[in-house]
């Protein structure tokens, strides 16, 4: 078993309020692990912690094999790790086309035959060529979050951050996204470190989880565990309860 997400005992203070309160996790390489409770239970800031979004105040973040410090990250944890985020319309430049979108990534970290890799990453995930010279607004909301996918996908990183990655689009349209995140994490062999609300997105997606509340972990947990009720802290009870229709077949 390796390790690749390692964070132990991390904290996050913004002036007076605690964020997080010495959170300890430990992330399989290969693994899509689960971060779920309601807002301001710490979820996404863990995230941006890592990323180097959100200044430590304590504990340990290492990242394959890297322990990192500061707000600073290598360019190697910058290709190796991405992050999509909740608001594919947010994330993407309104007046740049999905082909300067792509390029982007591909400019800033050296990496040559853009072409090939554009025309590749859209067939990845679902978009073919003549979505390349769109703008985001011509997009729906699936499609713009296929863009942001692929331009994390495109660098051929180890391991992804989703933040809430399909709570913004609609229904029918979210677990068509879920779905190809999962096929593209079995056939690359990636990492998930995912944020959700939603329990069923979760149990779907994740084969184990943490379940947050206040900026601490209350319970770690399997998603089949999760899945049949065995559960120990009240809170994630009332959790499973709070998350309407939560089954794991509810997400699929």
């Amino acid at each position: 078993m390796t390790i690749e997400i390692a964070i132990d005992g991390l904290s996050v203070t913004f002036r007076e309020f605690r964020a997080l309160k010495a959170v300890s996790i430990a992330v399989e390489k290969g693994e899509s692990f689960g971060l779920v409770g309601e807002s301001g239970s710490g979820k996404s800031t863990l995230l941006r912690a890592i990323t180097g979004l959100a200044p430590s105040s304590g504990g340990s973040i290492t990242v394959a094999g890297e322990t990192l410090s500061g707000s600073r990250r290598s360019h190697a944890f910058r290709r190796a790790v991405q992050m999509v985020f909740q608001d594919p319309y947010a994330s993407l430049h309104p007046r740049q086309t999905v082909d300067r979108q792509l390029v982007e990534p591909l400019a800033i970290h050296g990496i040559g035959d853009a072409e090939t890799r554009i025309l590749r990453a859209l067939d990845e995930v679902g978009l073919g060529p003549s979505f390349r010279f769109r703008y985001p607004h011509q997009l729906s909301g699936g499609q713009r979050q296929r863009v942001a996918i692929a331009r994390a996908l495109i660098v051929e990183p180890e391991i992804l951050l989703l933040d809430e990655p399909t709570s913004a689009l609609d229904a029918s349209v979210q677990a068509e996204v879920l779905n190809l995140l999962e096929e593209v994490r079995a056939r690359r062999g990636l990492t998930y470190l995912m944020v959700s609300h939603d329990l069923g997105v979760v149990t779907h997606m994740c084969s184990r989880l943490a379940v947050m509340r206040e900026g601490e972990v209350v319970e770690m947990l399997s998603a089949a565990d999760l899945a049949a009720g065995r559960t120990v802290s009240d809170y994630t009870a009332r959790l499973m309860v709070a998350s309407k229709g939560f089954s794991r077949e509810a997400a699929g």
